[in-house]
């Protein structure tokens, strides 16, 4: 006797069954190991011991240490800083880590932040319920030292949630299911790293490992000089020279570029990938990952504001920019700002996306190869999902990588993040990319209305867990209660290849300004990490001007904008005259807003190509 069911009862059984075995007879926990997909109750980790031990930490150490020596060594500066994010370029944390190691040298900044919140691209603010919405979902890696000792330096280290060391990827022939690379305690890096990939036996056959090893070694053996030489490649062209499995594109890369620069392989540069990869393979604890223990507004960038303000530094919400004014020999007389006050300081810092500093280039520095560079250079587009459910989803303790064609990766906060926690409901939080034909993807999702998004991933989480999320499941799976959708519509600047050479020193040829901004020349990546270290570069280059001590000097232009310079024909700045966060280079939540037309202050629409100047529809 044979037993007939069809497609959606046995997709209810199975759904029964795995529930029973996931939550077990009292439902105590819906958060799993990853590793083996059994019951687990969530739990974070000490910080990794070798986080400190790397030649990368112990450089951003001395790098510290040098500036607090020049503290008394020449007269103290004046310095306004423009961008209140960690470093602005798509980051906060540029501007406020500027001036977090101005004071540390001694001077007096004076940070200048549009918006009603710091933070830039890491901002983060409450809804009418009082929930919090994040303009992204970040992660804190071990590989990250300058981030790492920032939270050593204003004493919140306990406030990351350091998760266990591994990476998890959803899988998508096992619905519901996840695979995980596993980096054993005690060994040592490279070897932890090679070892997580070949005990996983479910992504990549032992052939496909080999035959991705000789296209590594030259990172390995050469370093950095290999990977900014892979620059001119994308993704997709590097497995095609070094004869590697697409399968290691399929199960891996496209899950990586998505993460690392909301790109697809074919368009991303292969250097960001062989960037990441060289520091996981060479940092013990260099994957590690944690999640700070709240919103990023409050437990990172407010620290960071006291202990500025607490050594005599300004740090002033409110503050839109009108223009940058220049003296006779182009030099930067005041920042003008919209309500016709003049900012005049000793040096200046532009710590805003590449984007906004095209539209607000002084007339007097636009045939300047130095700065016509930044006409290569444009941020890219994505969103940020945030999904209420009226139950408790099965759930990892960890980020994950959801493999998925539209979705990058996501997180269940209410289970990762203290300040979220909830053990009755879960909060996704999920990287949407790529968002638009620029970036690799056949819709531009950007002009697509919150709805339309939001079905859309609804769409994607039923194929991925069929067994929590859809209409046919016993009792009609989970319910979204509501959610939020942060369009970001210039975020990271586009890593396509060959754009690495057109980054900017931080140094400029105007003698008293100074650019900050991970999308600058730094040797990480357009991220926390690199927007903490080039503010941190910044601040140096400051720092050792008003010692009279010698700079790095400005990075060699490229041949390619030199070749123009005759043909550059004075401009006058565009200026920015939104309103609104994405005005300043933020994200928001747009809703039926986003299409509002060219006097809405928002991005109304997206050109297919890169480096040209003012291709902002509304700002």
């Amino acid at each position: 006797m044979y037993l007939s069911l069809s497609g959606s009862e046995v997709n209810q059984y199975y759904h029964i069954i795995f529930r029973c075995r996931v939550t077990g007879p009292l439902g105590q926990t819906r958060t799993v190991n990853p590793a083996t997909n059994e019951p687990e109750d969530p739990q974070d980790f000490p910080k990794p011991s070798c986080i400190s031990e790397t030649d990368n930490y112990r450089e951003s150490t001395a790098l510290t240490k040098k500036l607090m020596a020049l503290k008394g060594k020449g007269e103290s500066k004046t310095v306004a800083i423009i961008g209140g994010g960690l470093s602005g370029s798509v980051r906060g944390e540029r501007g406020l880590s500027c001036a977090k190691y101005l004071v540390d040298a001694g001077h007096k900044p004076i940070v200048l932040e549009a918006r009603d919140c710091l933070g830039g691209k890491v901002s983060a603010w409450k809804d009418k319920d009082g929930d919090w919405i994040e303009t992204g979902l970040h992660i804190f890696f071990g590989a990250y030292p300058n981030m790492m000792n920032i939270f050593s330096e204003l004493d919140i280290e306990d406030r990351l949630q350091w998760k266990r060391h591994q990476m998890i990827f959803a899988m998508q022939e096992l619905p519901g299911e996840f695979t995980t690379f596993d980096f054993l305690e005690g060994i040592p890096a490279p070897f932890n790293f090679a070892l997580s990939i070949l005990l996983n036996q479910k992504m990549l056959t032992l052939p496909e490992k080999l035959q991705t090893a000789p296209a590594l070694l030259p990172m390995l053996v050469e370093g950095q000089k290999f990977i900014d030489l892979q620059d001119e490649l994308s993704v997709f062209n590097f497995m095609e020279k070094y004869g590697m499995p697409d399968r290691i594109n399929t199960e891996v890369f496209i899950a990586m570029a998505k993460a690392l620069d909301f790109i697809d392989p074919e368009k991303l540069s292969m250097t960001v990938v062989l960037t990441a990869m060289n520091r996981f393979l060479n940092e013990t604890d260099g994957l590690q990952m944690a999640f700070i223990d709240g919103n990023q507004t409050e437990r990172l960038c407010e620290p960071m504001k006291q202990y500025i303000e607490e050594r005599g530094g300004q740090v002033l919400l409110n503050q839109p920019l009108a223009s940058i004014e220049t003296n006779e020999d182009g030099s930067v007389k005041c920042f003008k700002m919209r309500d016709g006050k003049e900012i005049v300081a000793d040096e200046y810092v532009s710590s805003v996306p590449c984007d906004i500093m095209k539209r607000i280039l002084p007339r007097a520095w636009s045939t300047d190869p130095f700065f016509r560079q930044i006409d290569e250079l444009e941020g890219i587009p994505v969103i940020n999902i945030h999904l209420w459910f009226d139950r408790k989803l099965l759930n990892v303790n960890h980020l994950c990588f959801s493999r998925s064609p539209l979705l990058s990766v996501y997180a269940d906060m209410s289970t990762c993040c203290k300040e979220y926690e909830d053990e009755d409901k879960s909060m996704l939080e999920l990287v949407f990319a790529p968002c638009s034909p620029i970036a690799g993807g056949g819709v531009n999702w950007m002009g697509k209305s919150d709805e339309e998004i939001v079905a859309a991933t609804m769409k994607e989480l039923e194929r991925l867990f069929p067994t929590e999320i859809g209409e046919d499941l016993p009792d009609g799976g989970a319910k979204l209660l509501k959610h939020a959708v942060v369009k970001v519509p210039r975020s990271v600047y586009a890593a396509v290849p060959g754009r690495n050479k057109f980054r900017p020193s931080q140094e400029t040829p105007i003698k008293n300004f100074t650019l900050a901004g991970d999308w600058t020349s730094q040797k990480f990546l357009g991220s926390m990490e690199g927007a903490i270290f080039a503010g941190k570069l910044a601040a140096e280059v400051v720092a050792c001007k008003a010692a009279g001590e010698p700079t790095k000097g400005l990075k060699e232009i490229d041949a390619s904008i030199l070749a123009k310079k005759d043909s550059f024909v004075p401009e006058d700045p565009m200026g920015v005259k939104g309103k609104t966060p994405i005005a300043f280079g933020g994200g928001e939540v747009l809703g039926s807003g986003f299409d509002a037309g060219p006097n809405s202050g928002v991005f109304g629409g997206f050109r297919g190509d890169f480096g040209f100047r003012g291709d902002f529809m509304g700002m």
